[in-house]
């Protein structure tokens, strides 16, 4: 079992770029180019690894190698998208890794890549790359070819070497586990062991709503591999365990005006096996609430004048600053319902939320912007 946070630390060692493990400060996959620029270092990274792993990682600043950190990303779909666009895709596996010196809400981002041992290429074409094209690395630098490509293996020994002196153990569990405690003290934290092999730690704001516990504030971490399975700064989730799997159902809580409800979102379910291994599962059950078009209409526009007043710094009215703080989630909302623009005016917010010296906008603009990406608008 591999400490993910040690792997990254031996990675980061190398402090220059090579054929076998990339780093970025922060990945775009909301636009074909950013989507383009991770299918070509993917391609590149399983062409020139094709008997070990290959890894990317995410929220390291590149010219002095300083870890800055990016949002915690839950995007199960990646998958979805390297098939879609690479023939003989490789496996693919975004994970969150927390570091001590990170504020809580920020993590670094690590991509593993498990070449199939076949020649990796476009099936389709994106952005300014053709279809058939092949990448791959030489050193720090990724070439392409339209020809043939020899796959050549250069790198299993120092890959295998890296990835053994990340290895778990019992003093890194153990100090894992006690840092968790310290960083959740508030939030009432706890652990359960699966199988006598892995430890999972939770911590979370406990509410009772209708007669159901729910959590907010949650954090979730299997301490064995340093790994951040499940964090939200607002939603609501429900969390269940059984012996072999650990459950965990977020909700969405939507408001207009006077109707309101907890919607549930996803259920993750993580699933541990004898062999020393865990599938993680997750199910969409979202399904988006309909309300009343005059009303969302009304709201879409307010938001609308909000927007402009923040774009040319006019200061806000004293109902307009309680309105910017649900401007986020009705433009969801709005999203939902169908209302043309809403998710162009939603991204546009985003620069002058995150200017407010209130910050509980710019957060729940993030966890909109979050939901909006699992259920696809």
């Amino acid at each position: 079992m591999i400490n993910k946070r040690l792997l990254i630390k031996n990675l980061l060692t190398y402090t220059d770029e090579n054929s076998f493990y990339d780093k970025k400060q922060q990945l775009s996959l909301d636009n074909k180019e950013g989507k383009a620029k991770f299918l070509k270092h993917v391609c590149a990274l399983s062409n020139s690894n094709p008997e070990n792993n290959s890894y990317i990682v995410i929220g390291v600043e590149d010219q002095y190698n300083k870890i800055e950190g990016v949002d915690f990303f839950d995007d199960s779909k990646i998958q979805n998208l390297i098939n879609s666009y690479l023939a003989n895709p490789p496996k693919v596996q975004y994970e969150n890794i927390h570091f001590p010196s990170l504020p809580r809400y920020k993590v670094v981002g690590l991509v593993t890549i498990q070449s199939n041992n076949k020649v990796t290429s476009l099936k389709k074409g994106i952005w300014k790359y053709v279809k058939g094209r092949i990448f791959f690395r030489r050193g720090s630098n990724s070439m392409s070819t339209l020809g043939k490509f020899e796959l050549i293996n250069t790198n299993k020994e120092i890959v295998e070497a890296i990835e053994k002196n990340a290895s778990s153990n019992i003093e890194l569990t153990l100090d894992g586990v006690f840092d968790f405690f310290k960083r959740h003290e508030e939030y009432h934290p706890t652990y359960k062991v699966f199988n006598e092999q892995f430890v999972l730690c939770w911590a979370g704001q406990k509410k009772v709503i209708k007669d159901k516990i729910f959590y907010s504030r949650v954090d979730i971490e299997l301490i064995n591999e340093q790994v951040r399975l499940f964090y939200s700064a607002l939603d609501e989730v429900k969390i269940e365990f059984n012996k072999q799997s650990f459950i965990i159902t977020e909700y969405v809580y939507l408001r207009i005006k006077e109707v309101f409800d907890y919607y549930p979102l996803e259920k993750t379910i993580i699933h541990f096996k004898e062999n020393g291994k865990h599938d993680i599962v997750t199910e969409l059950l979202f399904k988006p609430p309909q309300f009343d078009k005059v009303v969302l209409h009304h709201i879409f526009n307010n938001c609308n004048t909000i927007l402009q007043k923040l774009k040319k710094n006019v200061p806000l009215s004293e109902s307009e600053q309680l309105d910017v703080l649900e401007m986020p989630t009705n433009y969801m909302i709005c999203v939902f319902n169908g209302i043309p623009n809403a998710y162009l005016r939603l991204k546009e917010s985003k620069q002058y939320l995150k200017n407010l010296d209130d910050k509980t906008s710019y957060i729940k603009y993030k966890e909109a912007v979050r939901v909006l990406r699992k259920v696809n608008f």
